[in-house]
This record gives C-alpha cells, structure tokens and sequence, in this order.
C-alpha cells in the first residue's frame, strides 16, 4: 500500500493518459462511426458496401493484431510515428467505430418508416432526410449502447500497455517489477482508478436508458 502511495503521482499520470486516450479515440469513432451508419444504411450502393466490408473485417479482427498493424506496419511505411499516442489513438478509434456503427445503425433502425416517408414527401433528399430527421432520433436511443461501447473502449486502453503507451497497465507492471512484494495492492488501486472512469459511464448510461424509455 505503501507504494501506491509513494508512487501516486506516477500513477495519476498514467490514469490521466488513459483518460487523454479513451477520450481522443472515443471522440473520432463516434464521429467515424456515424459516417459509416450513413454508409450502411445508404441507397448508393458502393458506401453500403465499403460500410459493410470495413465493419465486418474490423469488428472481427482481434484490437491487438489492429494495434500491431499501426504501430510496426504502418511506421515502416513512414505514415505514422512508430510507438505513442499516436498509433494508439488511430487503432483505438478505427476499431471502436465498427461498434459506434453497428450501435447506431439498430438505432436509425427503430426509427419509424414514416418518418423518413413523410420527410421525403416534404421534398428532404436522402441527406436531408438522415441528419434532420432520422440520425437525431436515432442519436437518441443508441446513446445507452453507445455509452457500453465507450466503456468498452476504456478497458481497450489496457492494450496500448504492450505497444509503449505509458497508461494505467504499463505503470501497474513497471511498479510491480520495482515493488514485486506490493503487486497485490497496486493491482487493486490500479483497478479502482478504472471503475473511476467506468462506474460513471455506465451510471450516466443507465439514467440516459431510463429517460428515453419515459420519453416514448
């Protein structure tokens, strides 16, 4: 307990680069994930292909080999730095999007077909019809799953630990390789500074769930 203590400032400083992380790769795969629900559910065929074609191969593609790909791969190449933040943040939200996708797309899915039948016969092109009308309602049921998958996305951080990212789990194993006598408690304290991040979300995603549910 007594290097938890001793080595807080360490810690918080990689809890602060879980949460700079999760946030920045949280923010693109939702903006990522949105562009690629409007692929999925739109009538030109080549974007719903490529939606479908890039959701089904990432989603089922293992986030380390994803990690491994950006950050030894892609470097070689010369388009991104090797190691860091940077390499971690597009992995992260490259992977993450597939889910933002599939989340929102059941969501734009139990939007009513009249909806978009009366917006249409308004004179809303297809554009029109999806953001003014469809993807704000469906916005609003997806926030739930939505918020599971950000959780999710928290958790995922923990991998970013084996490729040089100095967050929550790669702190936890260099304080346990110094205080090898102490792991059970930096473990712990290590785990209770991600349900300080998780917790709330999944709280915030409960009283979000109950107010959609009272609005309909």
């Amino acid at each position: 307990m007594e290097t938890f203590i001793e080595e807080f400032g360490l810690i918080w400083g990689g809890f602060l680069a879980t949460v700079s992380l999760a946030t920045v790769s949280g923010i693109l795969a939702l903006v990522w994930g949105t562009v690629l629900a409007a692929f999925r559910v739109s009538p030109i065929g080549p974007l719903r292909t490529f939606g479908t074609v890039y959701v089904e191969i990432v989603r089922n593609t293992p986030l380390t080999l994803m990690f491994f790909f950006w950050v030894f791969v892609v470097p070689s190449l010369g388009f991104v730095p090797d190691l860091g933040f940077q390499p971690a943040v597009i992995a992260l939200s490259l992977y993450t999007s597939s889910f933002v996708c599939e989340a929102l797309r059941s969501g734009v899915n139990s939007v009513g077909i009249g909806q978009a039948e009366a917006a249409r016969s308004i004179g809303l092109g297809f554009g029109q019809t999806l953001t003014q009308v469809v993807l704000p309602q469906a916005w609003r049921t997806s926030i739930p799953p939505l918020i599971s998958v950000l959780i999710a996305l928290v958790k995922n951080t923990s991998v970013a630990a084996g490729f040089a990212y100095a967050e929550m789990v790669a702190i936890s194993k260099r304080l346990t390789n110094l205080h090898p006598t102490d792991a059970l408690f930096i473990f712990f304290g290590i785990g209770m500074m991600y349900l300080l991040i998780t917790i709330p979300l999944g709280i915030l995603a409960a009283r979000i769930e109950r107010r959609v549910a009272f609005a309909r």
